[in-house]
């Protein structure tokens, strides 16, 4: 079972792509996307990181922060970025505890489910029905919208 909307977003803090310790705090006063997918380097979680990076200018021009995460350490994560220029951080999980913390462990990898923090650190939107080709521009169309 996933997180609720209203619910405040459990904190973390981890290395990125490249090996930066990345906290939620440090996003304070901004809209997160924290999207949760099983593994690097593979068809769907391909298609929805390139559905992010092609919509990544749309994404900053709302100053809004996208962050990937999976169970895959900072050499797979880099080498995935690398080969399909991510141009947003993707956040190595290796122990799991962030997928724990937000409820999307499947069992040694994560449930594809996203969530949108708002400024004030509370879910204001869960995604667990996604679409990996449409996902960041239906993200995109439900923040528009509120």
């Amino acid at each position: 079972m996933t997180l609720s909307v209203g619910t405040t977003a459990p904190a973390f803090t981890v290395k990125d792509t490249q090996g930066n310790s990345v906290s939620l705090s440090n996003f304070s006063g901004k809209t997160v996307v924290l999207y949760f997918y099983p593994k690097d380097d593979t068809p769907g979680c391909t298609k929805e990181a390139c559905s992010f990076r092609d919509n990544y200018a749309l994404y900053q021009g709302k100053d809004i922060v996208v962050l990937g995460v999976s169970g895959d350490d900072q050499a797979s994560h880099q080498a995935f970025s690398s080969k399909f220029n991510l141009p947003f951080p993707l956040l190595a999980d290796t122990d799991q505890s962030i997928m724990k913390a937000y409820d999307v462990d499947g069992g040694g990898y994560a449930r594809r489910v996203t969530y949108v923090i708002d400024g004030s650190g509370t879910i204001s939107k869960v995604y667990d029905s996604v679409n990996t080709e449409t996902h960041a521009q239906d993200i995109l169309a439900d923040l528009n919208q509120s």
